[in-house]
């Protein structure tokens, strides 16, 4: 199964957040879509709220082969967010040059830290018997 991190983004209110955080997004999908192991990286906007973008990274590894998420190993230090230790395909994506200049560009454009979410995506290719 493919599983997928989500990663909600808030600009400050700066004049020129929101603009710079969505070049650098449109970037980064270019170039994290070409990595090893990455089947799709999409950034989005809010229709709402323009200050608010939600980042979707799809990868090969498995979810259930990850270490067990809590709050303690996603913390905001040194402006930087640091992630657990990669499994192959996060491996990848962390290992890419680009990777070191996105965190370092991003989080001072952000009214609060990143907001990164790990999901394992449901097997659809069966049919299913839905309970009553």
């Amino acid at each position: 199964m493919v599983y997928t991190l989500t990663v909600h983004l808030h600009a400050n209110d700066h004049p020129d957040s929101v603009e710079r955080i969505k070049a650098k997004l449109i970037e980064a999908s270019r170039v994290y879509s070409k990595d090893r192991e990455t089947v799709s990286w999409f950034v989005m906007q809010d229709v709402h709220d323009p200050r608010s973008f939600t980042i979707v990274e799809r990868f090969e590894t498995e979810y259930h082969s990850l270490p067990p998420f809590t709050s303690s190993v996603l913390c905001l230090t040194d402006s930087l967010i640091r992630y657990p230790p990669p499994v192959q395909s996060q491996k990848y994506h962390l290992e890419n040059p680009y990777w070191k200049t996105f965190d370092p560009y991003v989080v001072p454009l952000l009214d609060r830290p990143m907001d990164l979410r790990r999901h394992e995506e449901l097997d659809t290719s069966k049919d299913v018997v839905v309970p009553q």
